[in-house]
């Protein structure tokens, strides 16, 4: 493998911003009981899925399991739509998750829909968080991140 730029030693200021941003995220799934971490490990592992980011199909499986997540619905993520394993709210959240990462527009019966459902604040952090992850997967898909490195 080629190696490529250490990302985190040459930009330690904007690492320690997108792990503030994570610290937030977390604090806010963790507090929710709408949007739980469980179902922020799934889209996580979603949009990784999207971007096929395999440093980070890695790490969100792992830390989707660690969440007390099981193997069947992690395997069947890909094809969510057509299992009858999630939630109304895993749906929705997946659903935003994959407009979003796609770049597809959010019409007004589903942004309703969605808010309905979560909050307007919950709609907002969960925005963030897809924002997030797209980011990640592309700075670790960029910079080359070792696929298997990650131990939760």
């Amino acid at each position: 493998m080629t190696l490529r730029a250490n990302y985190i030693g040459l930009a330690p200021d904007a690492m320690k911003l997108l792990m503030a941003q994570e610290n937030y995220l977390r604090q806010q799934f963790t507090e929710s009981d709408i949007l739980t971490t469980k179902v922020w490990e799934l889209v996580k592992l979603r949009v990784s899925q999207i971007n096929q980011c395999a440093f980070c199909i890695d790490m969100h499986s792992k830390e989707a399991l660690s969440a007390g997540e099981n193997t069947e619905r992690i395997l069947g993520l890909n094809a969510w739509r057509d299992m009858p394993l999630y939630s109304e709210i895993e749906n929705v959240a997946l659903e935003w998750a994959e407009s979003l990462t796609l770049g597809k527009p959010i019409d007004d019966p589903i942004y309703q829909h969605t808010v309905s459902l979560f909050g307007e604040k919950t709609v907002v952090n969960l925005t963030i968080a897809i924002n997030a992850i797209n980011s990640w997967n592309r700075i670790a898909k960029t910079f080359k991140q070792e696929v298997g490195s990650y131990k939760p």
